[in-house]
């Protein structure tokens, strides 16, 4: 069979995890695979999208990703659209199924192929949370702006490094952004435990990846950590605050 992946941004991140995954799953039951993105820095990126595991076409990349710093979610949509006018009609790759994620704006053009699709929903809670009344319309938008804002993370990492300066502690701690596959390996190789901290996370491919090689973790007591750690036995589930991990990396 032959799978055109359409996802949205080919970076570094947990759903693309999945949707390289899902790739490389895909060619070793010796399916035929090739991905659409409309974003693809081969400087930050998953290997196997740049060694020639995968076929990566990138389209609809010249489209801003917003507009004045505003109104990302809109134009996501925009590209995703406009990615899939391009594989329905204009890039000749011929496949029996499209799996696509994230953005489900595009399913109707992709249907004008004639093809199965199959979309993989990261997040199914918002489509059952239906917003029918224009008050509940009203309540959630000024909640979603906050949300968007709250998660920007340009300056986290500076943050980071100043607090580490701030508590002497610059010359034990290292800060990696981005590691390739083979370090990340070599560090949960190497390391006694991983500390996972996000509260009320999804699901997490982290703890995961740890406990693959046979490492503990120490997370926080919410979200997908409870699902995948078993308290004292894998790793160890502790309250949010500083305290409590302490406790447990001791």
């Amino acid at each position: 069979m032959k799978i055109l992946i359409l996802h949205p941004d080919l970076g570094i991140g947990g759903a693309e995890r999945l949707i390289v995954d899902a790739g490389m799953a895909f060619k070793s039951l010796s399916h035929e695979v090739h991905i659409v993105t409309t974003h693809h820095d081969k400087s930050h990126c998953f290997e196997e999208t740049i060694d020639g595991s995968l076929e990566v076409t990138v389209v609809a990349d010249w489209l801003p990703r917003s507009l004045f710093n505003r109104f990302y979610a809109l134009m996501a949509y925009y590209r995703m659209i406009i990615a899939a006018i391009y594989v329905v009609f204009f890039s000749g790759l011929q496949f029996d199924l499209i799996f696509c994620d994230s953005i489900s704006a595009c399913i109707p053009v992709l249907r004008l192929s004639k093809k199965k699709v199959v979309f993989y929903c990261h997040f199914p809670d918002q489509l059952l949370t239906q917003r029918k009344t224009i008050l509940k319309r009203l309540y959630r938008y000024p909640i979603d702006w906050l949300e968007e804002w709250t998660t920007e993370n340009k300056q986290h990492y500076e943050e980071l490094v100043n607090k580490a300066v701030e508590l002497g502690v610059e010359d034990k701690v290292s800060f990696l952004k981005s590691p390739s596959n083979d370090k990340k390996q070599l560090l949960l190789h190497s390391c006694t435990a991983l500390l996972y901290t996000p509260d009320n996370e999804h699901f997490g491919i982290v703890p995961l990846e740890a406990m693959y090689m046979s490492r503990p973790v120490i997370a926080v007591n919410s979200g997908g950590p409870r699902e995948t750690v078993i308290d004292n036995e894998t790793g160890f589930l502790c309250q949010p605050n500083a305290k409590h991990f302490a406790n447990a990396m001791k």
